[in-house]
């Protein structure tokens, strides 16, 4: 009974291992289903204030990491900052 209880905790401890390996494909850009951006590019971000917002702002940014769903850009601040933020891929337009 004791070496089926290590077995098993054993194999949860496996589990364990392998499952967070899909997580870290967020952050692989190979494993991109988009590959029409890259690190670096210049890209418009089509920013609305709100979801049921009609307004677009069209504001300039360069892509910093791909994920498997959203893109992080690096946009300018009004004050010669910059900001980092995640942005959904159909939000954007290539430069």
């Amino acid at each position: 009974m004791k070496l089926f209880q290590i077995a098993l905790v054993v194999l949860m401890l496996l589990i364990n291992l392998v499952s967070p390996l899909s997580t870290w494909a967020d952050e692989a850009p190979h494993l991109s289903k988009h590959p029409d951006y890259f690190v670096g590019q210049k890209v418009v971000w089509l920013y609305k204030a709100r979801a049921d917002s009609d307004n677009i702002q069209r504001i300039p940014a360069e892509v910093v990491k791909l994920g498997s769903k959203q893109v992080q850009v690096r946009v300018r601040k009004h004050n010669k900052e910059f900001v980092n933020r995640w942005v959904n891929r159909d939000r954007l337009e290539n430069h």
